[in-house]
């Protein structure tokens, strides 16, 4: 208790060290500089207390009255749901497979209306695991059905629409539900009773929930994820307050089942793309989330936030460093915004709401707002004088605190002392990873698997490397006309 007390006053500290270097009249000489950040970060900030208040609104207020009118909807029903758990598993240690399974098994046979599960698989390890798990379980299993389907190792996409298929072939109808499980997520036990009712709202196409991580190791890629969540249950709820989030994520979510079993989603699911400008037609590979998110939105259906309702990924470090990992994830999950974010801001906000259209404009806004400040203190400092800096370093590390205390506390929890800087480390080397993706939106890799569209060592072809060139011209021409922006606004031009 008093070490992580002790770390928390050497931050204050250093916060107080680094702004009593700066003389006052400083602040006068490099005043445009400084209104750059000030402007920015005003707007940003108040992006961001935007989102806590509807954050603070939804959980308090609207959420525990939305889940009690679905609650007595679905008791007055004289038709319970039938749960399709549909699960995905590609090479995962049986140490993983085992507590997820055990979990999707223990909910399945909880679902009062019974449950079908299809478990797709690409080794027969897998399926030889899955089936001993099955038997062995200690649930009453009579209403529960497997089915496990082996598989070629061409993709989860492939997977996901064939398992949907097959989901189709049962008939289920609008009562029903399916629950899009990864691998290495374990669901909570009560989950059908938890997400059902929210179906009985013709409106409703899908829902998603609040997310914890298990990483048994501690250190900083732990403590980075566990940051992400915490953030993540903030700016849902927000969302969750126009039943509009901006992510079906791909670890757990549940959908209406005739929804998710029409041949239009389904397609989509396997075949989805956008045909670029530039890079021309563009398969995704990754993204299946962001792929059902948007078929739901375009046609006018809601998806809702369960914050009191969570599922468990076992995550693992995918490269030796911690840099390196955030990278890898980061280029995945950015790239899979970034593909959809061109099409989704095509819908119209009377069709998907204002704040739901503006929070994805805000997605790429962010990229370059965020680049923009740091850039004109570095000019600030550079032209005028360096001392700019040491007050900067203070202020970023002041208002990142605040910003840490501020999404833990609607979490209800503390945080170490490595939270403000992995807070700006995500948000700087966040936005550059988005604007390198921002111009590359064809090279997509799984962080799993070897599948991708990145550079390999097979010889490229002349097309990719001339688009490739393309790329980092137009990436390398936008920072130039960012930097010229910045100098200007700073009055150096």
């Amino acid at each position: 208790m008093i070490a992580p007390m002790l770390g928390h006053l050497a931050y204050a500290s250093v916060i107080v060290l680094l702004a009593s270097l700066v003389p006052p009249a400083l602040l006068g000489e490099a005043a445009a500089g400084l209104l750059v950040v000030g402007i920015i970060g005003t707007w940003r900030y108040g992006w961001a207390a935007i989102n806590f208040t509807r954050a603070v609104m939804f959980r308090r207020w609207v959420y525990p009255r939305r889940k009690a009118r679905a609650m007595a909807a679905y008791a007055a029903k004289p038709l319970q749901a039938h749960a399709y758990f549909l699960t995905t598993s590609y090479k995962i240690e049986p140490e993983v497979t085992l507590p997820v399974y055990r979990s999707i098994f223990t909910a399945a046979a909880n679902s009062d209306a019974g449950a079908t599960i299809v478990a797709s698989v690409v080794d027969g390890a897998d399926e030889r695991l899955i089936r001993q798990i099955f038997a062995t379980s200690p649930e009453d299993m009579t209403g529960v059905r497997l089915i496990v389907d082996r598989i070629p190792g061409t993709g989860k996409r492939d997977a996901l629409a064939r398992s949907l298929n097959l989901i189709a072939r049962q008939c289920p109808t609008r009562h029903d539900v399916v629950l899009f499980v990864d691998g290495d997520s374990c669901v909570p036990p009560d989950v059908v009773a938890q997400s059902a009712p929210f179906f009985t709202n013709p409106k409703v196409g899908a829902l998603t929930t609040d997310e914890a991580v298990s990483i048994p190791q501690p250190g900083l890629f732990r403590d980075w994820f566990e940051l992400r969540f915490d953030q993540r249950q903030m700016m849902m709820c927000s969302m969750g307050l126009g039943n509009r989030v901006l992510t079906l994520t791909g670890r757990m979510s549940v959908f209406r089942a005739d929804l998710a079993t029409t041949p239009d989603f389904i397609n989509l699911v396997q075949y989805d793309h956008i045909d670029h400008w530039r890079l021309g037609h563009v398969k995704f590979l990754t993204g299946d989330d962001k792929s059902t998110w948007f078929w739901l939105m375009k046609n006018g259906y809601e998806m809702a936030y369960l914050p009191d309702v969570r599922s468990s990924s076992m995550e693992t470090q995918p490269k030796p460093t911690f840099v390196g990992s955030a990278a890898a994830l980061m280029v995945r999950w950015f790239g899979n915004m970034l593909r959809t974010n061109g099409r989704a801001l095509e819908l119209s906000p009377r069709q998907i709401g204002l704040f739901t259209w503006w929070s994805i404009f805000d997605q790429r806004l962010s990229i370059w707002s965020t680049l923009a400040g740091p850039l004109s203190v570095i000019v600030a400092a550079v032209f005028f004088d360096p001392l700019v800096l040491p007050i900067y370093v203070a202020w970023v590390m002041f208002t990142r605190y605040v910003f840490c205390w501020i999404i833990c506390g609607f979490r209800g929890r503390t945080f170490p002392i490595s939270y403000p800087f992995l807070l700006y480390f995500s948000q700087l080397f966040g936005a550059c990873v988005k604007s390198f993706v921002f111009f590359r939106l064809d090279r997509q890799k799984w962080t799993r698997q070897a599948a991708g569209t990145g550079t390999g060592a097979a010889p490229v072809a002349l097309g990719r490397r001339m688009a490739a060139m393309g790329s980092a011209y137009l990436h390398f021409l936008a920072l130039g006309w960012l930097t010229v922006v910045v100098l200007f606004l700073t009055g150096v031009l």
